[in-house]
């Protein structure tokens, strides 16, 4: 029987030191969270938070191109799109979506795919998708093409699990007419940029299609696809996480809508969020302390929870092998007390 196969896969995952399990209950209130990558606290805001407690219906009620049409959808899109400086965005249900959902697409517009090392599992599962010629390259290098031929070049700007920050106009420099540049905002809206409108915000360049989400900065949920029109017209044709799935409910809509509102005007929180930053050295609010192996790194992340600090171990296959590391999450919310704590508990372990 199927079952009698698992117990020895977990097995393995437990002598790796990647075994994961879903905790039973949220942190204790006097434990300093870092994991959280609501940066600007928009999650609990109260004119966010009440948006949702006005809701009429829980459920969209169907697909977007079915009973899920809503006002509320439709408003929130021309708000993203003028956020970012594009002509149209188009809701998905999560950024993960998005990302599966738009690169097929798009590939079909090129020859070929490169993609950054660093790419997020979401933008790697997308150009699995699309069974296109790949290439990956390393940021430190431009990245090589496969022949002449046309590409689709997929990238984060400030990348998850290291908090670089990419250089979009030396990447834009090094592109011809006939590519499309595919980048991944989900940690830079809100953080970043003209009203946190993100390192792209500045390019008013049509090979640049961006990915978004609203699980982050902005606090709620579901993912977007923002660029030229005729983008979104073929996505809405074409994608198939958005024609097959459920669209998100009117009322996470009108919460992002607020909290789109609040964040367009959030400079003292970014400057916060800055300052934050400064304390423990980074331009960004990521923050990765690498730890080498997957022991290590559990054992970092579990004396740092000892002295009520929560920061997770990240691990393979989240990141490569021999890169284990704790990944610190920073808020507008950190007190400058917590984050020196957490200066401070750094130092003790690298001690």
């Amino acid at each position: 029987m199927y079952l009698h196969k698992i117990a020895p896969v977990l097995a393995r995952i437990r002598e790796e030191a990647r075994y994961r399990d879903l905790p039973e209950r949220q942190l204790s209130a006097d434990i300093i969270d870092f994991s959280s990558n609501d940066y600007l606290g928009m999650a609990k805001e109260r004119q966010v938070v009440e948006a949702l407690k006005r809701a009429t219906r829980a459920g969209s009620g169907g697909a977007r191109l079915l009973a899920g049409r809503n006002r509320e959808l439709s408003l929130l899109e021309e708000e993203l799109a003028q956020w970012l400086g594009r002509e149209r965005a188009l809701l998905f249900s999560s950024g993960y979506t998005a990302a599966i959902g738009a690169i097929p697409v798009l590939a079909e517009l090129t020859d070929t795919i490169l993609s950054d090392r660093m790419n997020h599992a979401s933008l790697i599962d997308g150009i699995r998708l699309s069974k296109k010629p790949r290439a990956i390259y390393d940021r430190a290098t431009s990245p090589q093409r496969i022949g002449e031929r046309s590409a689709l070049v997929v990238s984060e700007t400030l990348f998850g699990m290291d908090g670089d920050v990419l250089d979009v106009g030396a990447l834009l420099a090094t592109l011809r007419d006939d590519d499309v540049l595919f980048l991944d905002e989900a940690h830079a809206l809100g953080v970043a940029g003209f009203e946190g409108g993100g390192y792209a915000r500045d390019f008013a360049d049509s090979r640049i299609v961006v990915l978004g989400t609203l699980s982050k900065a902005l606090g709620t949920l579901g993912g977007f696809v923002a660029g030229p029109s005729a983008v979104i017209e073929l996505l809405i044709n074409r994608a198939r996480s958005f024609i097959f799935d459920t669209a998100l409910p009117p009322a996470l809509a009108l919460a992002a809508r607020i909290a789109l509102h609040l964040t367009r005007q959030a400079d003292d929180r970014r400057e916060r969020l800055r300052e934050n930053a400064e304390i423990l050295g980074s331009a960004t609010p990521l923050v990765p302390v690498i730890a080498g192996d997957e022991e290590r790194a559990l054992e970092w992340s579990d004396r740092l929870l000892q002295r009520r600090m929560y920061v997770p171990a990240i691990r393979p296959p989240t990141v490569a092998p021999g890169t284990s590391r704790l990944r610190i999450s920073l808020r507008c919310d950190h007190t400058v007390s917590h984050v020196e704590l957490l200066a401070a508990a750094l130092a003790d372990l690298r001690r």
